[in-house]
């Protein structure tokens, strides 16, 4: 009994890491993963501030003060490119920098899809930049509400952005909530995950994915 019992646990818990290692794996076609759902190869940041768990990435300030905004960030940059990421956020402010700039202290400058309690969930925001971007002022409040209200709070959420040269797209669990061309935009940069400075925080990311748009070296003229 015991022999077959040790034998079943053993297939049991074979079969859960194959399960787990064909999660992380298979990226949708076309797409390429940006987090491997073990550690965070591929990414720079506060070793104080970022973990991983249960192949989630998670970002947490209840035990460090921060004095600004910072950031989890990719080693590369990207230009032009469909990333799609889920985001679960249990408090406070956080977001999805892309086309951005890494600076020092973790800090980063650049376009951020916003991921917030309030009502900027689904907002292009500039970081360190232009800010609040003139399209979302001129959006009417009836907009702006149809935009938060495609979030789900406290669940995971779904952001899909799409760069191409001067467009930006951004879709929030289906709902596009940007579409626009943005000349004075940064056209490439970092990808990064965002802590808000303030009260203490705990944020989640998981299937982290991105298609490359650019042509290739030889495609070019």
């Amino acid at each position: 009994m015991n022999t077959i019992w040790r034998r079943a646990t053993v297939i049991g818990l074979a079969l859960a890491l194959m399960v787990s290692v064909i999660s992380f794996a298979d990226a949708p076609e076309g797409f390429t993963s940006l987090f491997n759902g073990k550690d965070l190869t591929g990414w720079k940041g506060d070793s104080r501030l970022w973990s991983v768990k249960d192949g989630v990435i998670v970002g947490n300030t209840e035990n460090v003060k921060l004095s600004h905004n910072s950031f989890l960030m990719t080693e590369k940059k990207y230009s032009d490119f469909v990333l799609r990421v889920k985001v679960k956020l249990r408090n406070h402010n956080s977001g999805v920098q892309f086309r951005s700039e890494a600076l020092d202290d973790y800090a980063a400058k650049g376009y951020q899809a916003d991921v917030a309690e309030a009502t900027y969930f689904g907002m292009l925001y500039e970081e360190q930049g232009r800010g609040i971007l003139p399209y979302w002022n001129a959006l009417s409040d009836q907009e702006r509400a149809d935009i938060f209200n495609a979030s789900k709070k406290g669940e995971w959420n779904e952001y899909e952005i799409t760069c191409n040269g001067d467009h930006v797209k951004m879709v929030l669990n289906g709902k596009v909530t940007l579409d626009f061309d943005d000349p004075e935009g940064a056209k490439e940069g970092i990808i990064g995950l965002q802590l808000h400075a303030g009260p203490g925080m705990q944020v989640e990311f998981k299937d982290i994915y991105i298609k490359d748009l650019a042509p290739k070296k030889d495609e070019k003229k």
